[in-house]
């Protein structure tokens, strides 16, 4: 148990509103503005064989103050209507020396998501925002390969200069595909 002066000084050092400000990854911001409608993300793995795993996308269609009433709009469970619970979240690794607790929802806002967060998923509608070449090989890929028909996906590549290009480059590692 700590002491009244141990507490005082851990307050000195970490102020709460300090702690507010932090982000770690797949860790929700400290404050969530939802409303019905909202798209989300899940950070966590809550029940996989109801499919709500780390990256399902929801959307909010009732809030109330320990539960989030939503529709599953990715996976194999779309259209089901779920609940999502507060609850306790750490961080885990070094980056501080202690660990943040949190009570919250397991979510994210999510009107977009990167391309390696998209793997694995089918969408029907799809766009790409290029503001650098895409840096790793078959990342282009996966990012074309999500959308199920090529009229539901829109690129739009920005050039050094701000303007909108035409072209980008796709990185092939070529001494993979040779044959020695």
């Amino acid at each position: 148990m700590l002491t009244q002066y141990q507490i005082a000084w851990i307050n000195v050092l970490y102020p709460v509103e300090y702690l507010n400000t932090l982000y770690a990854n797949n860790f929700p911001s400290h404050r969530l503005k939802l409303k019905n409608g909202t798209p989300i993300m899940l950070l966590r793995n809550l029940n996989q064989s109801l499919g709500l795993c780390n990256g399902t996308r929801l959307i909010i269609t009732n809030l109330a103050d320990n539960i989030i009433e939503a529709v599953i709009i990715t996976g194999t469970h779309i259209g089901e209507k779920t609940y999502i619970p507060i609850i306790n979240l750490t961080t885990c690794g070094n980056r501080w020396p202690f660990t943040l607790c949190r009570r919250q929802f397991p979510i994210k806002v999510c009107y977009s998501m990167t391309i390696n967060k998209s793997q694995g998923q089918t969408l029907s509608k799809v766009g790409i925002y290029l503001k650098k070449p895409v840096f790793t090989h078959g990342q282009l890929y996966v990012a074309v390969s999500r959308v199920t028909n090529k009229s539901g996906m829109k690129i739009l590549i920005e050039n050094q200069d701000g303007t909108c290009g035409t072209t980008t480059k796709n990185i092939v590692y070529k001494e993979v595909i040779q044959v020695v």
